[in-house]
């Protein structure tokens, strides 16, 4: 990967939607070399996907939870069957298997309290294996970004 591709990256993090034209025009290359880049950046896994970031206050979708869960067992098994459980959870937009005092940490996106306190009982609760739950929710988003910075 050379600077190119980087401020290709870049470029493509903060608006996936440019054109090739645009993006051949802020890099100083034609457009067939531009498409050609991120053919091979895709191709490579360095892109693995475009998405839409949607407005949660749209969608009525404002309270977000960070959520730890600790486990009583921690066998391998324990660890997958609780990862792919959790995966079928619509609520639970990130997972992450954390070291430390927890697990895992999830992030829970809901409506409301409500909501949230159904995802805790019907859905947690109902999980064997999980010892301890703590959550946090967040106030004001003070920064947000889904780029991944580059160098």
């Amino acid at each position: 990967m050379d600077q190119t591709d980087k401020k290709l990256l870049q470029l493509l993090q903060k608006d996936s939607r440019l054109t090739h034209r645009q993006m051949a025009a802020y890099l100083n290359l034609s457009i067939t070399p531009v498409y050609e880049r991120i053919k091979r950046l895709e191709r490579t896994g360095y892109i693995m996907k475009y998405v839409a970031l949607v407005n949660p206050d749209m969608v009525d979708k404002t309270l977000v939870a960070y959520t730890s869960i600790s486990l009583k067992e921690h066998a391998v098994k324990y660890l997958k069957q609780f990862e792919a459980e959790i995966k079928q959870f619509e609520e639970v937009v990130e997972c992450y298997h954390i070291a430390g005092q927890f697990d895992y940490l999830l992030k829970i996106i809901v409506k409301d309290m409500k909501e949230y306190q159904s995802v805790i009982i019907d859905k947690l609760a109902s999980m064997d294996n999980i010892v301890n739950v703590q959550s946090s929710f967040v106030l004001t988003e003070v920064v947000k970004s889904t780029e991944i910075p580059i160098s």
